[in-house]
């Protein structure tokens, strides 16, 4: 007596693991568990979707304008805006509260971190890195030449504006 046994092939869209196949006995038909392979199939490499909301395109003259009018004050708001959108936007990275915090007592730090950050959601993308976190070095040491804050701030501001625009922001 033979008994049929559902077989399931790639082109059902179905696959076996192997870790689920029964050893048969002597004389029977391996049975086939099915699995749907979409469980099994990686994402290609390089490949990133992003799941979360796209954030918001700060101009950058307005921004140093309001960390001026406000002394500094904005900067703290501006970190905390950016470092929330991003991790709402992909899921990585440190958010706004934690940013906050690291502005407030070891601002030294933020320029770095915020850098590395927009840097890595280009890189998710499989694009290069218009910015890392050696672009902090020109908010320090470059604050002795004076002008190295404003030029970290410029390339930051602007990829990240870049970036969301590159995602559907308007």
């Amino acid at each position: 007596m033979t008994e049929s046994t559902p077989t399931a092939s790639p082109a059902d869209g179905f696959a076996v693991h192997p870790a689920t196949q029964p050893i048969p006995s002597a004389g029977q038909q391996p049975y086939a568990p099915l699995v749907p392979t979409a469980q099994y199939v990686p994402a290609p490499a390089g490949h990133f979707s992003h799941a979360g909301r796209v954030g918001k395109i700060r101009s950058t003259g307005v921004c140093m304008l309001l960390m001026i009018i406000t002394f500094g004050i904005y900067g703290l708001v501006w970190f905390y805006q950016v470092h929330s959108e991003m991790k709402r936007h992909s899921g990585q990275g440190i958010d706004g509260g934690i940013a906050l915090l690291l502005a407030f007592f070891i601002g030294i730090v933020m320029p770095y971190i915020t850098s590395s950050e927009v840097g890595d959601l280009y890189e998710r993308r499989g694009q290069a890195k218009p910015v890392s976190g050696a672009t902090g070095l020109w908010y320090f040491p470059g604050t002795f030449i004076l002008v190295g804050p404003l030029v970290w701030f410029i390339k930051t501001n602007g990829a990240l504006n870049a970036y969301w625009r590159s995602v559907g922001a308007v």
